[in-house]
């Protein structure tokens, strides 16, 4: 799947904040455990050195050590794979949160900006 230059423009519309969240994620029978590289209101980016293909759908489970983990549903909608000759220090996935109530877009956000708040103080 190619993006488009609209693809694009929704994708960074959204400030995307550096983070290290643990997420499980399963798509059918497939159950992962890997690390939120990056978070936004829109999506997170999983690193995986096996990202799933385009198009997978997946079942995330995400959320600070102190508190509930939110549970939703993305969708993969871009890929950087791993190459094997070493080119790419960042492989993974980029996932689309699909179908949020308000109430799930509402603590996706308040996560967001609670990253956003603990990397602002660490530059401090």
């Amino acid at each position: 799947m190619t993006t488009t230059p609209a693809d694009e423009a929704e994708r960074r519309k959204y400030e995307r904040f550096d983070t290290s969240i643990s997420v499980d994620y399963t798509s059918g029978d497939t159950f992962l455990f890997s690390y939120i590289q990056n978070i936004s209101e829109m999506g997170i980016f999983i690193r995986s050195e096996e990202p799933l293909p385009v198009g997978s759908m997946l079942q995330l489970r995400f959320g600070p050590e102190d508190s509930s983990p939110l549970e939703l549903e993305g969708e993969v909608v871009w890929v950087n794979p791993l190459r094997p000759d070493g080119d790419n220090p960042n492989p993974g996935m980029g996932v689309r949160f699909c179908e949020l109530t308000p109430e799930l877009r509402e603590d996706v956000v308040r996560l967001v900006r609670t990253v956003a708040y603990l990397q602002a103080e660490g530059e401090n």
